[in-house]
């Protein structure tokens, strides 16, 4: 037996080809291939051709499959497709026990029913009956799915069946005496023709395997697929919702039933209509959400994207997309997205940037809007035209609040200012923070007299004693007022001219309004082109400086020389210094003209120094300069670049130095000393000086301004104050000189009265660098050949000749920019 089904297990049949055992159903329906019963062959007996078609059926099967006799329970014969299957030779297979094969608990108690079911019916000498009971239930063919183990280790998802196959003669012999005799006659009738051609108690299962590994794997995919889809949409921030053409409910995550508030009960009973209902009665406008439904729902090709308000508050945005497959639209698929938080935060942001934080009114933004607004209004039609005026409000001195009481409290000042201001105002009127201490009014409607009118109660109001937190204190306030349209006809202008007119009364004292004045603007155009020109100018090497002997007036003798700045444009002409250097002062570029002059200057009096003339040289120093944090150390600079001695160069201050922080200005003029240097101050009484910083200051020098040279002797109070400076600085051990001396009569009442040195036109005006070279040439040749008397009269051009070199103690150097 198990020879013959060595030799049978070689695969005669074509693949795929259905045989079945003649006349031999399987045990349980459908689960085995059907087939046309074969007859035997003449000659051969029948259980040797039931076998043989047994095994010729395993073979041609497409799936993997094994025949098993019983009740041994034996392979007797496999195909090639469970060779390769199992990943084990088909000799290996048949003899092989069938729960070697299928080892799953399920398969092993099979194969012990089946096998006790066998042996019973062969014990019996009735195997129908055995196969009867299997096929009414008690155990039928074994469908199922399980995991088969292959040779390499690895394993593999299948289909596995088991059917029972019985002999066709013993199914004929049945069928034919149930006919006759009923079950009982029929059993025993079979059984005995059965033993009599030598087949009783012969049994086979036929094992049928569908690897599935493929479609499991696909399955897997599919359903890790899905689990992904799923976790990804209900980790999305936007709610999401899937239906179908007709608008039934497919699928939706978490997200969007909390977005819509969905009941517990609707999400269970998936009611498709009461969710719609809940969705339309969650909207604002459900006539108008309803319709625009319909129109989407109409036309299933349309994508869109709304906005939709909710009862709650809450502002939804809706995008929908056809949802397709196959070609062809399936049905929608909606996203929601919460933009509460976002609108919010847009609001906020926005109110921060229109809104001073501190006083809660509107930003300079907000107030240029407001001003083109009404400037564009204003520009209309005649009929519809309002004049308006603009108004900048500057409080003065805020900085001493904030030094003094701290910034905490400077704020709480800025908010109690800001009311009293918006009680000041009509109800069309505005007002604005557009500053640190600085507020923008709009007024609507007005003229110059109700503008001034209004200026004046925020004056009077700003200045009513403040008290806060015991600190009680009076502020003033500053206003500017440009009127629309004489003073402009946009935002820009119109703010800039009351800024301007801020400034104005700044510089006149503060605590007051000022009306927008045209000159002044053309004159700040004009300022801002000679700013532009005068950078221009010293880049382009175009300033040049000249040098105005100062004299001796007991000997005429030159004793030192003031440096000039000159400035030629190519296009401005000559330009005045009396007129550029404001200028510079305002803008702050008078530190590099400073810069400039002083290196000039040195290198000047250095060269002179060089060719045997001790000539010192005054350098004016304005107060900007002055103030520079590394003054000092710029003027020991350029003195040791050019080897100059200190004596050599003398620095001529203005009064405004010695009041504005006097502690200060000591210490630079103490160090400035201990270089070496001469200082004096210009342009004496004109300004401020106190007697007390004269006599603590290292001051060698006074000027006497050319204001109160130019009256004498005739003008009996500038000869007094001449008189007065002269024996004020004799009280001071200070040397005088006197500028602008232009005629004979006021040089000799200089002398008259002790003035110990004169510059000016009655000797000479300032000189170019060679010209003064040629004077000083000039006098020490006079002086070599026994020149004029010393003491003599000096004609306005024929002065006395200086000689060379100057006396060590002779003055020291100045620096002027501003006169001539």
């Amino acid at each position: 037996m198990m020879a013959d089904a060595a030799s049978n297990t070689t695969e005669g049949q074509p693949a795929g080809a259905a045989v079945a055992l003649p006349g031999a159903p399987l045990a349980a329906p459908g689960t085995a291939p059907s087939g046309v019963p074969i007859g035997a062959p003449a000659g051969v007996p029948a259980g040797a051709h039931t076998e043989a078609s047994a095994r010729a059926l395993v073979r041609a099967l497409p799936h993997a499959a094994w025949l098993v006799s019983l009740p041994q329970a034996v392979v007797v014969a496999a195909n090639g497709a469970a060779a390769r299957l199992l990943g084990r030779p088909l000799d290996q297979l048949v003899g092989a026990p069938a729960q070697q094969l299928a080892a799953s608990p399920e398969d092993e108690a099979w194969w012990a029913a089946v096998s006790d079911v066998a042996t019973a019916a062969t014990s019996e000498g009735s195997w129908r009956s055995a196969s009867a009971t299997a096929a009414a239930g008690e155990r039928p063919a074994l469908d199922s799915d399980t995991i088969f183990a292959c040779a390499g280790g690895g394993s593999r998802h299948v289909r596995r069946t088991i059917s029972l196959l019985r002999d066709e003669a013993c199914a004929a012999n049945g069928a034919t005496n149930g006919a006759t005799n009923g079950d009982a006659t029929c059993d025993r009738t079979c059984d005995a023709k059965c033993a009599g051609r030598g087949a009783h108690g012969r049994a086979w299962a036929l094992v049928m395997v569908i690897d599935r590994s493929a479609e499991q794997a696909a399955d897997a995919e599919r359903e890790a697929r899905v689990a992904e889809l799923e976790a990804t949409l209900e980790s999305a921030a936007d709610g999401l919702l899937v239906t179908d053409l007709a608008g039934g409910l497919r699928s939706f995550n978490r997200r969007f039933a909390a977005m819509w508030a969905l009941p517990e009960e609707l999400l269970h009973a998936r009611d498709d209509d009461a969710i719609a209902a809940w969705m339309a009665r969650s909207v604002l406008d459900p006539e108008a959400y309803a319709q625009r439904l319909r129109m989407l729902f109409e036309t299933p090709l349309l994508a869109a994207t709304d906005r939709l308000r909710l009862l709650g508050g809450a502002v939804v945005e809706r995008v929908t997309r056809p949802l397709w497959r196959d070609g062809r639209p399936q049905g929608r698929v909606w996203a929601f997205r919460d933009l509460s938080e976002r609108l919010a935060a847009e609001e906020r942001i926005e109110a921060l940037a229109s809104t001073d934080a501190l006083t809660g009114l509107p930003n300079r933004r907000v107030m240029s809007g407001w001003v083109e607004a009404a400037a564009q209004a204003a520009g209309g039609p005649a009929e519809s035209r309002q004049p308006f005026a603009v108004m900048m409000v500057d409080l003065d001195r805020f900085r001493q609040i904030n030094a003094s009481l701290g910034h905490a409290m400077g704020d709480r000042v800025l908010q109690h200012v800001a009311k009293r201001l918006q009680g000041c105002l009509r109800e069309d009127d505005r007002i604005a923070r557009i500053g640190g201490d600085q507020f923008g009014v709009l007024l609507a409607g007005a003229d110059a007299r109700s503008a001034e009118t209004t200026a004046r109660r925020m004056l009077n109001v700003v200045a009513q004693p403040c008290s806060l937190e015991g600190a009680t204190f009076t502020l003033t306030c500053s206003i500017g007022i440009a009127l629309a349209p004489a003073h402009g006809r946009n935002a820009d202008e119109l703010a800039r001219h009351a800024e301007a007119a801020v400034r104005a009364v700044k510089l006149a004292g503060s605590a007051n309004l000022r009306l927008h004045q045209v000159r002044a603007e053309v004159d700040r155009r004009s300022h801002m082109m000679l700013d532009h020109a005068m950078r221009q100018a010293l880049v382009s090497g175009r300033f040049r400086l000249a040098y105005q002997p100062q004299v001796s007036l007991a000997d005429g003798r030159i004793v030192g020389a003031e440096a000039l700045l000159r400035w030629r444009d190519p296009e401005l002409g000559e330009i005045s210094p009396g007129r550029f250097i404001p200028v510079a002062e305002e803008s702050g570029f008078i530190v590099a003209i400073g810069d400039w002059v002083l290196a000039q200057a040195v290198r000047q009096a250095a060269l002179w120094h060089q060719r045997g003339w001790q000539v010192p040289v005054a350098v004016n120093v304005s107060a900007v300069q002055f103030h520079q944090a590394q003054f000092v150390e710029r003027v020991a600079s350029v003195l040791a670049v050019s080897a100059l001695p200190p004596r050599l160069l003398e620095l001529e201050l203005t009064e405004s130095i010695l009041v504005h922080d006097a502690d200060e200005a000591l210490a630079r003029l103490r160090a400035l000393k201990r270089l070496g240097l001469r200082l004096s101050i210009d342009d004496f009484g004109t300004g401020y000086s106190s007697l007390a910083y004269l006599k603590r200051f290292p001051i060698g020098k006074l000027k006497i301004d050319r204001s109160f040279v130019q009256g004498l002797p005739g003008d009996e109070t500038d000869a007094g104050i001449v008189r007065a400076i002269l024996q004020m600085s004799r009280a001071l051990d200070m040397q005088v000189i006197a500028e602008g001396v232009e005629t004979e009569p006021q040089r000799e009442f200089l002398v008259r009265e002790g003035c110990a040195e004169m510059q000016g036109f009655l000797y000479a005006p300032a000189l170019d660098p060679l010209s003064f070279e040629q004077r000083l040439a000039q006098a020490g040749a006079e002086e070599a050949g026994a020149g004029p008397a010393t003491g003599a009269p000096h004609a306005p051009h024929a002065p006395h000749a200086p000689h060379a070199p100057a006396a060590p103690n002779a003055p020291g150097p100045r620096i002027r920019l501003v006169r001539a």
